[in-house]
């Protein structure tokens, strides 16, 4: 969905490229496994907002107005980016199967190369919180069918958010 928003003039800044970032300052390798632990151990070292923290920062040094926040994983990273910022959540929500099979196909470093990597990212993501965020958001988009009809269900979102 961050694409969407970057094809109408929005900055997106991932959230994963904060992990992947430390990854490539520690020489390792940007793998499921490695990332994982790094998002563990700096959640561990710095609280539920650490890498929110580190987003902020990098916000708050760019120029642009219009934002997009990709991978928020719990509320208390929506708290610290709302301490900063006007914040709208939006959620997009997939089945387990629907994801499994795009990130198959996305063939990223970082995604999990089988489906018990995969349930234990996902377990992993909701220890963070994610379902927390996903049950609060200010809007949910149910990514189950076609390309189309995501683009479909997103227009209409950019419309109620008034198109800005």
């Amino acid at each position: 969905m961050a694409g969407y928003f970057s094809g109408r003039g929005y900055r997106v800044v991932t959230m994963g490229d904060v992990i992947r970032g430390i990854a490539a300052e520690r020489g390792l390798e940007p793998s499921h496994e490695n990332l994982g632990a790094i998002a563990r151990e700096i959640r561990k070292e710095g609280g539920e907002m650490a890498v929110a923290a580190r987003c902020v920062e990098m916000l708050r040094k760019m120029a642009e107005h219009r934002l997009v926040v990709d991978g928020i994983r719990s509320m208390a990273e929506v708290e610290a980016f709302g301490e900063s910022f006007d914040v709208v959540l939006v959620a997009v929500h997939a089945s387990p199967e629907t994801r499994y099979r795009r990130l198959r196909g996305r063939a990223r470093s970082d995604d999990p190369f089988d489906r018990e990597a995969f349930r234990v990212r996902d377990i992993r993501e909701l220890g963070f919180g994610l379902g927390s965020a996903i049950a609060l958001s200010d809007h949910m988009l149910v990514n189950k069918g076609t390309l189309k009809d995501f683009e479909r269900a997103f227009d209409l979102l950019f419309e109620r958010l008034g198109g800005k």
